[in-house]
């Protein structure tokens, strides 16, 4: 694949790391409040939705958006889907930003994320005249999504249905490249959340009634499925 697409793609995914921040801010001010709510994670304290919360930017978050972005377009080369896949990542990057300052997924930005997969992946196989891709899509919805429901109703469970509705939406992506990506894309996330569940509790900088958020690990995970062959 010629260096260009992938010089682009990083310096577009850097673009939309420096503009998620101030973005998530927007959405967690805009929520209603929810009392007791404490950050999810060990840093500074962030004040509860609709008091101005305080999420920043900086390099952390453009090297996210560059790494992110780079990495699709080397795996999906110059591929119809990649814009719709690159289109996903800059929602999910805002979407991991909120739930990791409030632990909460807002129903509009996964409704934003939804439409992105759904009418870009419908376009692409139109376009490309591939509907059992698009099929493999909807299954892949369909999978994640009950995987995810069963997992939210059992006992102790502390899976929430925002989760839900974000897992689902991510087994579009995941279906359209095939099961084995779809498996792993399910597998993933648990796996690094609870990789990093026992080192935070190995470091006691959490508790084990500690709640964390799994939004950035579904996305985390769906990522790195679609990097690998």
């Amino acid at each position: 694949m010629p260096a260009g697409p992938s010089i682009v793609a990083v310096l577009l995914g850097a673009l939309v790391g420096l503009g998620a921040p101030r973005l998530a801010r927007r959405v967690v001010a805009a929520l209603p409040p929810v009392v007791g709510v404490r950050p999810p994670l060990p840093g500074p304290a962030l004040p509860v939705p609709g008091a101005g919360p305080s999420i920043r930017g900086g390099v952390g978050t453009v090297v996210a958006g560059a790494i992110v972005f780079g990495g699709l377009t080397v795996a999906l080369g110059i591929d119809p889907v990649l814009p719709v896949f690159l289109a996903l990542a800059a929602v999910g990057l805002v979407l991991a930003l909120v739930d990791r300052a409030c632990l909460r997924l807002p129903d509009a930005l996964v409704g934003a994320a939804a439409l992105v997969a759904g009418l870009g992946l419908t376009g692409v196989a139109l376009v490309t005249g591939t509907p059992d891709r698009l099929l493999g899509a909807l299954l892949g919805a369909l999978v994640a999504g009950g995987t995810h429901v069963v997992l939210a109703l059992l006992p102790r469970s502390r899976l929430g249905f925002g989760d839900v509705k974000l897992a689902t939406v991510l087994g579009l992506p995941l279906g359209w490249l095939g099961w084995p990506t779809l498996w792993l894309g399910l597998l993933l996330p648990h796996l690094l959340h609870g990789l990093l569940v026992l080192m935070l509790l190995a470091t006691r900088r959490v508790r084990r009634d500690t709640t964390l958020p799994l939004g950035p690990a579904l996305l985390t995970g769906t990522w790195l499925a679609t990097l690998l062959p």
